[in-house]
């Protein structure tokens, strides 16, 4: 017997072990991609953090625990909120309604659209004027938040966004 036969050792670890489980292979979640949370608790997070400016963390989750304490639902912990201020959803814009330097900004889009905040404070950014760059400055600081964790930054246009955010305190 060759000590380096693989298919002869292949055969005495099955006889030892056992042939492998079939089907035993994991699925994938059938909920995979989307927030388990209850949506009360989605929308009491996103109350909390709703405002122009930054609320302070320990502030926002006693906010967010009072609220879940009333509506009986389990609170959601430090990490999970902080994973979630990524992904909620911000104020979207009419385009139509926002001024003239920002709907230029906004070249690709029809008047008739809407426009998340993160993605207008993107534009704004980096394809905007002056006037464009200084409405960006002042959208809620989720958006700004959010807009700085998008791909697709001009080095300039990033720096400028990150100083304003750094003004903001964020």
């Amino acid at each position: 017997m060759d000590p380096f036969d693989l298919a002869a050792s292949l055969r005495r670890a099955e006889q030892r072990m056992g042939s492998p489980v079939r089907g035993a292979i994991r699925r994938p979640r059938s909920d995979r991609g989307r927030s388990r949370l209850d949506p009360r608790v989605l929308a009491a997070v996103s109350e909390a953090f709703s405002g122009q400016d930054r609320p302070g963390m320990s502030e926002a989750l006693a906010e967010i625990g009072r609220y879940c304490r009333r509506e009986d639902v389990r609170p959601p912990s430090r990490a999970t909120v902080y994973k979630l201020l990524d992904t909620l959803p911000t104020t979207s814009y009419r385009v139509r309604d926002l001024p003239s330097p920002v709907r230029e900004a906004l070249y690709n889009l029809a008047p008739e659209g809407r426009v998340p905040g993160h993605q207008l404070a993107f534009y704004c950014f980096n394809y905007g004027d002056l006037a464009a760059v200084s409405f960006a400055s002042g959208l809620p600081w989720l958006a700004l938040h959010q807009a700085l964790r998008l791909p697709g930054w001009r080095s300039r246009s990033r720096g400028l966004a990150e100083a304003a955010a750094c003004a903001r305190g964020l």
